[in-house]
This record gives structure tokens, sequence and C-alpha cells, in this order.
């Protein structure tokens, strides 16, 4: 078993930033890529970032190429998602997961954290 807690999440102006983590504790050699999602209310589930084990290899959602930055610190157990000049837009529950069980897109991992509220003011 895999335990995923984010924090960071917050409300920031328009142009703001903010940095997301996310903590795995359990059997983190479990923990092969990871990824961020999000889903805003009434609104699917969908992919943000994607981060492989080495860190080597990085994915992301159109909307936020070049505002988000995703990293992780293995020694710690730990993934962020850097976000920078955020939108209204960006408003959501952001969720980290691992262990995908096919493609990084889609939200279908096997260990999901309980949220982080993100809410950006025009």
């Amino acid at each position: 078993q895999v335990q995923l807690v984010e924090s960071g999440g917050g409300l920031v102006q328009a142009g703001g930033s903010l940095r997301l983590s996310c903590a795995a504790s359990g059997r983190t050699v479990s923990t092969p890529a990871m990824g961020w999602f999000r889903q805003a209310p009434g609104k699917e589930r969908e992919f943000v970032a994607a981060i492989s084990w080495s860190g080597s290899s990085t994915y992301y959602t159109d909307s936020v190429k070049g505002r988000f930055t995703i990293s992780r610190d293995n020694a710690k157990n730990t993934v962020y998602l850097q976000m920078n000049s955020l939108k209204p837009e960006d408003t959501a529950v952001y969720y980290c997961a691992t262990r995908p069980r096919g493609s990084y897109y889609l939200p279908v991992y096997d260990y999901w954290g309980q949220g982080t509220q993100v809410t950006v003011s025009s």
C-alpha cells in the first residue's frame, strides 16, 4: 500500500504562483511514475502533468505547458508541482497519483491522494 498526501493548495490571485507537494509513504518502491490531476466542479478529472521514476521524462497537458513544472525528490519520496502564471481556469482540486495502469494521461492509477484545493481569483 502507498499513501499520498498533498499540500500547498490555497487561494491566489491570477498571475500568482503556488507549489504543490505530494508526499508518499508506505511501499514507496511502488511509486514509479507519478502524476497530477485536477477536477473542477461539474467537470471530469483531467490530467495535468506526470513524471517518470528517474525524473528524466515529464509530460504536461497543453494548457499548462510553460507555466507548470513537475519534479520529484526520490530521497524524500515527494513530487512537486510548481504552478506559475496561474489563471482562474486553473481553479480545481488537485490530486496526485502513482502507479499508472496504462497511459500516464488517463486517471487510472492505483493510488490517489485526498486532493488539495487551488483557487485562483481574477
